[in-house]
């Protein structure tokens, strides 16, 4: 899932603080899950925010609501019409659902509540940990499913660097240990037995395909509804 955390309270109300009506929207997906956006944080957030102004002396009101998903018209597009009441939208989702409301023209500025930070897993309550760069070239039948671009600090391909020490990354600290991720690779293949496979040489990565080759872009064609199609049921 994707991870956020929120921004600090004088940064969303310096968005908004010459707003008079506000919209506070949440987002039912990632960013419920690890607490930052969901329809709770969304009353929080504009509690503190209507605190906030009354103590700067300043008349904003603000309303609440939350959709399943900030990233799919289904869920954005009812929506859009009422955009038009405020002045403009704080958003809770991630930086995918701030950019999929703009790009569904709504009528108010979007302003971001959260830093979208990784795509990462529970590792237990209340953690979060980084296991995916979405790099577009995935290996991790290569390294027992550890994956090396995400969880190595260099995102080295074929071993450990000179710095690891006793399992853990050069930049480890007692505060925030960070095991090397090499480390855990290595021994995850011993117990699948599959250290051989450690020998090979993995080529130079194609990092066109990850960020650095521009916005990227999928279509399954297979998936897409034609004109002729929209609004009939399906087969």
């Amino acid at each position: 899932m994707i991870v956020a955390d929120a921004k600090p309270l004088e940064e969303v109300f310096g968005f908004i603080a010459d707003c008079r009506r506000v919209l506070v929207l949440g987002c039912g997906e990632c960013v419920t899950v690890c607490q930052v956006g969901g329809e709770k944080e969304v009353a929080v957030l504009a509690q503190a925010l209507r605190l906030k102004a009354r103590t700067e002396g300043r008349e904003i009101r603000f309303d609440e609501n939350t959709v399943q998903r900030q990233c799919e018209p289904e869920f954005v597009d009812p929506i859009l019409g009422s955009l038009s009441d405020y002045d403009a939208v704080v958003s809770l989702a991630c930086g995918v659902g701030v950019n999929f409301l703009a790009d569904r023209k709504a009528s108010r500025p979007v302003f971001p509540a959260v830093n979208t930070t990784f795509m990462g897993a529970t590792v237990e309550h209340g953690e979060w940990q980084e296991r995916c760069a979405g790099c577009g070239e995935c290996i991790l039948h290569l390294t027992g499913g550890i994956c090396p671009v995400a969880r190595c600090a260099k995102s080295i391909l074929n071993g450990p660097c000179g710095g690891t020490r006793d399992g853990m990354c050069e930049i480890s600290t007692p505060e925030d240990p960070i095991p090397c991720a090499w480390s855990l690779i290595i021994e995850r293949c011993r117990e699948l037995g599959s250290l051989d496979r450690l020998r090979e040489v993995m080529a130079p990565k194609d990092w066109s395909v990850a960020r650095d080759g521009g916005p990227r872009r999928r279509v399954r064609a297979d998936l897409k509804i034609t004109p002729a199609e929209e609004g009939t049921e399906p087969a």
